[in-house]
């Protein structure tokens, strides 16, 4: 069994473990592997072990493994920071965009999105940790951020994602998200159909989970070590999706 396969089973575990110890159904969370800066042949690796959901963050990087992989059914999600120029690309080639923060930007995406699609799943980013250095609306302004964009068409609002700032302390991680879940189940509340909670990583899924996580975003775990790079797209790479 190959390096990726193996790791894969192992985070299998632990999602099955937190899920276990959350009371919740074993299909209750699934896996989205974070491919970024890896290649196209990592990719195949994880997609014959299995793993059909991949996360991207930077267009043109994503956009050519995209064709590389075109055989594959892969179900694409773009996780990095959205920008304005890059929207008809990200509606027209990908299922998912994780990273919805303005009007602006749902909008351009709606407008984009090819009418013999789908409509777009996309989620709303809340910036729970008020970090400068982190896109996403703040928690005050996410529900009704969401209640617009659940209006347009081409889109389908599926819930909400963070990035919360780094840290060991599990209390502190579970706290964190325990926000974010706060905040689905007031939109529910609300009325929106949301199904989503986009949080947890390599490091904190455990805490995700353990607070309502529908989705983990992993990549160190999987793919190994991230080594840096030099010829992405810079405005994109604002945040780090671990």
């Amino acid at each position: 069994m190959g390096n990726i396969a193996a790791a894969l089973q192992a985070v299998h575990r632990r999602m099955a473990a937190a899920l276990a110890e959350a009371g919740r159904a074993p299909e209750a969370a699934r896996l989205l592997a974070v491919s970024k800066t890896f290649p196209a042949e990592a990719v195949r690796e994880a997609w014959a072990a299995g793993q059909r959901a991949f996360g991207e963050s930077y267009v043109q990087e994503a956009l050519a493994k995209i064709e590389a992989l075109a055989d594959l059914a892969i179900e694409w999600h773009f996780i990095g920071p959205v920008q304005s120029n890059k929207t008809r690309a990200l509606a027209e080639r990908f299922a998912w965009v994780h990273g919805v923060d303005r009007m602006k930007i749902a909008e351009r995406l709606a407008a984009a999105r090819p009418a013999g699609l789908p409509p777009l799943d996309v989620c709303v980013q809340v910036n729970i940790g008020g970090e400068a250095s982190k896109g996403g609306v703040e928690p005050g302004a996410a529900l009704a951020l969401a209640r617009e964009v659940a209006r347009l068409p081409g889109l389908r609002l599926r819930g909400f994602m963070a990035i919360p700032p780094p840290t060991a302390d599990f209390a502190a991680q579970r706290a964190q998200f325990a926000e974010l879940r706060r905040l689905f189940e007031q939109a529910r509340a609300a009325g929106l159909d949301v199904d989503t909670l986009s949080m947890g990583m390599s490091d904190d899924l455990e805490a995700a989970i353990l607070e309502g996580a529908t989705l983990v975003r992993v990549g160190s775990a999987i793919f190994g070590a991230r080594s840096k790079t030099t010829n992405l797209e810079s405005a994109d790479d604002a945040e780090e999706h671990r």
